[in-house]
């Protein structure tokens, strides 16, 4: 994650909850789960969902507004327009552990809360409940929903800190360095 290209925006609040992410079989039951049942369960709210390759057969509820594609320019204010984002993890991923998705930083950088499916190692990215909200069921979403806009924006403020003192690409740069370093004959560590 550039700290440079994902960072707040001042912008009004159009959504709710949003999601950024192109279609997938093994990720649209949660989609379906964590963010359309609660758009079902709540009109009032407002949501949106942006990614290339969903099938025409999905029966988005009214409330929920659509975008194709969202160049990667635009992410930032995608994210800045949401009361908060919700991230979704591939089973394979979530399977292996330890493999969190781009868009997970992305949006913490943008100071944006984020509510994220459960997996292996996320509690050691972020902080439940301070840096990262968790949800498995539509009533964990909607219960974060319901917090208020300070709580919302401390997870964000708080989520946005651990990225830029752990997460930026800078740190991961630096990390296989010093994996690099730690497999190379102790000879050559010296030059």
């Amino acid at each position: 994650m550039d700290p440079e290209q994902y960072k707040p925006i001042a912008a009004l609040k159009r959504w709710d909850l949003g999601y950024l992410g192109t279609y997938s079989d093994d990720r649209q039951p949660a989609l379906d789960r964590l963010l359309l049942d609660v758009a079902r369960c709540n009109p009032s709210y407002a949501f949106a969902v942006a990614g290339p390759q969903y099938p025409d057969a999905i029966d988005w509820p009214p409330n929920v507004e659509r975008f194709e594609h969202l160049a990667p320019p635009d992410h930032s204010a995608f994210y800045a327009a949401q009361r908060a984002t919700l991230n979704i993890t591939r089973a394979d991923m979530i399977r292996v552990g330890w493999s969190p998705s781009v868009r997970l930083f992305e949006a913490a950088a943008c100071a944006t809360p984020v509510i994220s499916d459960r997996w292996a190692g996320i509690e050691s990215l972020f902080v439940p409940d301070k840096e990262i909200l968790l949800a498995a069921t539509a009533g964990d979403v909607a219960r974060h929903l319901a917090r208020s806009a300070d709580e919302l924006v401390r997870v964000g403020s708080a989520a946005r800190a651990r990225v830029l003192a752990q997460h930026t690409a800078d740190h991961r740069a630096a990390e296989l360095v010093e994996h690099v370093n730690a497999v190379r004959p102790s000879e050559r560590r010296s030059t």
